[in-house]
């Protein structure tokens, strides 16, 4: 229980952290708003910690949970992921991270198990809508 109440206030100080970066980055015309879609590996397992961390990501502005994939092709059949909505996705590895912090707080237990993102960090796996960024490495 305490642990629960912990997470709703570190949630709420993120929601409000999250709205005055978006605000600000709207109202100057920052170049920060650069939409992405990421396949984020879920470490929590029980669903009702799914429903919170989708709600929570959702309810944090300028992220929104899509959808939950279970991928049926890994040697583990119960990996499931979360389809992840970004409106400052410009670097999807930033993304991802901030992710797994959000897990993290919610689920202190999962802090041992170091996501895999090489697999989710393939171009395959995320996109952006339009107009697609130039990386670095592809000039």
């Amino acid at each position: 229980m305490l642990h629960a109440i912990k997470y709703a206030f570190w949630l709420v100080g993120q929601v409000l952290i999250a709205g005055w970066v978006l605000t600000k980055d709207t109202l100057t015309g920052s170049k920060n708003l650069d939409p992405c879609v990421v396949r984020y590996p879920l470490r929590v397992t029980k669903d009702w910690q799914i429903t919170v961390f989708a709600a929570s990501i959702t309810a944090t502005p300028g992220t929104m949970s899509i959808t939950l994939e279970e991928d049926d092709s890994a040697e583990s059949s119960d990996q499931r992921y979360l389809l992840v909505h970004a409106v400052a996705g410009a670097d999807p590895r930033s993304v991802l991270a901030d992710l797994a912090h959000m897990e993290e707080t919610l689920a202190p237990h999962v802090k041992d198990l170091h996501p895999d993102f090489s697999a989710v960090l393939d171009r395959a796996t995320w996109e952006y809508p339009s107009p697609k960024p130039v990386f670095k490495e592809d000039k």
